[in-house]
């Protein structure tokens, strides 16, 4: 191979390793603004979008704030009835978080942008923070029972107001997603606060 040969094909080699590297630390503007509506061709006014949205980030952040809960209560939980909470905290995690995935889809597709950060969670939620330390299981339970009626009372209210701005989408994602499944958790969890006897009836 000659000389000019050569070196055109170590260009070529050259060129070619550096096309394949990453283009890393990349940094820019944000394409669009938390707040800022980009309208979508879905036939709902913007501003319905808007309010739909910022209504759904509540949820949205309430909800992985259960879910959460959730997590922290199944590794936490002890007690004579460790094995059913363990089994049942962390299927309502899974249930919850399929929902988180559900609201900032629909958030998304109104044009908005969803909170995603821990931190803006934090800032977020109204459900109360819980202690770092481990609680007993009916404290648990109770904690979880709470953030879920949070949920359903916030969410019955944005259904109603999605209804009478038109956003039959937002209205059906809440009604049928948000609060059906809350209330089957709630349903499940309640059940483990009736103070009944495990082995002999009551005055029996």
């Amino acid at each position: 191979m000659s000389p000019k040969n050569s070196q055109a094909k170590n260009s070529q080699l050259e060129e070619g390793a550096e096309r394949s590297k990453p283009i890393l630390h990349q940094k820019a503007r944000e394409i669009q603004p938390y707040g800022k509506i980009a309208r979508m061709p879905i036939g709902l006014d913007e501003k319905v979008c808007s309010e739909s949205a910022e209504n759904l980030n509540q949820i949205l952040a309430d909800t992985m704030t259960l879910r959460d809960l959730y997590k922290k209560s199944h590794w936490q939980v002890a007690g004579h009835t460790f094995y059913q909470l363990h089994l049942l905290f962390d299927k309502h995690f899974g249930e919850q978080d399929e929902l988180v995935d559900t609201i900032a889809e629909r958030i998304q597709l109104l044009g908005a942008i969803s909170i995603a950060m821990a931190a803006d969670v934090a800032e977020t939620t109204i459900i109360p923070r819980p202690p770092r330390g481990r609680e007993e299981a009916p404290v648990q339970i109770s904690r979880l029972l709470e953030a879920h009626e949070t949920i359903l009372k916030e969410a019955r209210t944005m259904a109603k107001h999605a209804v009478d701005a038109g956003d039959d989408g937002t209205n059906d994602l809440l009604v049928s997603d948000v609060i059906r499944t809350n209330e089957l958790q709630v349903w499940f969890l309640a059940e483990h606060l009736v103070d009944v006897p495990l082995v002999r009836a009551a005055n029996a």
